[in-house]
């Protein structure tokens, strides 16, 4: 018969091996009962609130239609894209923070030679330091999801949009996270696994962002009577692969077919002869991409620790 007690074990089932971790405990423990994690939780919030307020009092003045009503579908919109870019912005620079020191910090205080004598795996060790990581940085996604809920207040954003966001977003970060995990692996100083962490972010935004508008702009620039279907596939799938690198040009695509095809899971291309193809959408292969990617930096991760002690 199941009991209260057994309920209890069947439901801790998937988070034992998590439990079990000493290094995520240890660094969960550690970042939460200092005030640090609160005062960044609390900064954070204000800052996406205060810009939430400046962008309604803003939207609330250039959505005013011609009968004097605000548009309630437009504004509603306005807010949450710019809710999530914001989150996407500061995701992107807070990450790196948490888990470019991850190890680095272990040499700098001369603690890592004292960790590796526990005989832990380094796929644990690094599981543990960048889990712990993570963990905050979903709670910051989490803590902000009321302030996207807003725009339910005015139409023109459904529950899917919210989840997209969120899923878009924490694929983000696990990537950032593995990012800076790695580069503090590679070296022994916090300050040089940082520089090393932003100058890698910095440049996969900048060229998936340039690719995109690049590819977009021959592609709306091709003539139906000279182009062919092949050229046109060849730039269709260039501009779909720096547009699914790129976290924002993923969000803003997805929006754009959500808001004018109605689709959740693909979408339509209209190529320059008439003819129509479906691909999925953006977010989808922006997810597994950005996943198989954390997987694999993950496993560099290890393999070098490995090496390192071999």
């Amino acid at each position: 018969m199941e009991t209260p007690a057994t309920r209890t074990r069947i439901s801790l089932n998937p988070l034992r091996p998590l439990l079990r971790n000493p290094v995520a405990l240890k660094e969960l423990r550690g970042r939460m009962r200092g005030p640090r994690a609160f005062v960044v939780l609390t900064c954070y919030l204000i800052v996406v609130g205060g810009f939430t307020t400046l962008l309604y009092i803003a939207g609330t003045a250039a959505t005013y239609n011609t009968t004097g009503e605000v548009d309630g579908g437009t504004l509603g919109r306005v807010l949450f894209g710019s809710v999530v870019a914001i989150e996407l912005f500061l995701v992107t620079f807070i990450t790196p923070a948490f888990t470019a020191g991850s190890i680095s910090g272990e040499h700098e205080s001369q603690t890592y030679d004292l960790l590796r004598t526990t005989l832990l795996p380094e796929r644990q060790l690094v599981f543990g330091k960048l889990f712990s990581a993570l963990a905050y940085v979903f709670l910051l996604l989490l803590a902000a999801i009321p302030l996207q809920s807003i725009a339910f207040l005015f139409g023109g954003v459904d529950v899917e949009e919210i989840v997209i966001s969120l899923l878009v977003l924490l694929a983000t970060a696990i990537f950032l996270g593995n990012i800076g995990v790695y580069y503090s692996a590679m070296t022994h100083r916090t300050l040089r696994a940082n520089i090393m962490t932003y100058i890698t972010i910095l440049a996969v935004i900048l060229v998936t962002t340039a690719g995109a508008v690049i590819a977009l702009a021959i592609v709306e620039g091709l003539d139906p009577s000279t182009s062919s279907s092949g050229s046109e596939w060849v730039l269709l799938v260039a501009r779909g692969i720096f547009v699914c690198l790129n976290p924002l040009t993923t969000l803003l695509s997805t929006q754009q077919y959500l808001v004018n095809q109605q689709t959740l899971f693909t979408f339509k291309y209209t190529f320059t002869d008439g003819t129509t193809t479906t691909l999925p959408s953006p977010w989808i292969a922006f997810t597994i991409f950005y996943l198989l990617l954390s997987v694999v930096v993950f496993f560099a991760t290890t393999r070098h620790l490995k090496r390192i002690e071999g």
